[in-house]
């Protein structure tokens, strides 16, 4: 006599719901489309374009800034004395940046070596740069000079010189107090260099 080996397996009714309930989940699954969130940063609620006249006594310059900045004396560069008092920094607390300002005479500074300076300085930033512009430019008030605008994920994206040929040589360039990023730091960047540009417009030699 042959005996039937099959054994008989008796389901509950519970493993027969969790078992629907999985299947409508796996099929949920296959046919739902996942969407990346794209990379997003803060909002920045930026100030009114507003602006004030720098003309203190004794400085051989003068220029309009914005209301939303100040204006502090710079009395070292890395750790040395500047050449003379007239060095400062626009400074916006608000954005963790500022635009370095540092004049020399041109006499005491060949002007050849002033002007190859400014260019070395930007071209620090070249192993990080993808590009770097560099334009001529006259200001409205005859005022010569050079500005230069660096791409990339660097410490300074706008710098510039403004010079009489003569007497007078001063230098700018924009810093940020954070990592250099050219997407975090863009919207910014370019809200101040509508100050930058302000300045290098109403700027003029006192003296």
């Amino acid at each position: 006599m042959i005996r039937d080996s099959r054994k008989t397996i008796v389901h509950s009714p519970w493993s027969i719901v969790y078992g629907f309930l999985a299947l409508a989940f796996l099929l949920q699954s296959c046919n739902s489309s996942f969407t990346p969130k794209p990379k997003g940063y803060y909002k920045i609620h930026f100030p009114e374009k507003n602006y004030q006249l720098f003309d203190q006594p004794g400085y051989p310059y003068s220029f309009e800034y914005p209301k939303y900045a100040q204006i502090v004396k710079d009395s070292t560069f890395f750790g040395e004395t500047t050449e003379n008092p007239w060095w400062i920094n626009v400074e916006f607390p608000e954005f963790n940046g500022r635009i370095y300002i540092s004049y020399k005479t041109i006499g005491k500074n060949r002007f050849d070596t002033l002007v190859k300076h400014a260019f070395v300085l930007t071209g620090k930033h070249s192993a990080k740069a993808y590009s770097i512009d560099d334009s001529l430019m006259i200001t409205p008030n005859g005022i010569s000079g050079m500005f230069f605008a660096v791409g990339g994920d660097v410490a300074t994206a706008n710098q510039f010189y403004l010079t009489d040929s003569n007497k007078h040589f001063l230098r700018g360039a924009m810093y940020f107090d954070a990592a250099p990023n050219a997407d975090s730091l863009g919207i910014v960047n370019r809200f101040i260099l509508q100050d930058m540009r302000h300045l290098i417009n109403t700027f003029k030699w006192k003296q």
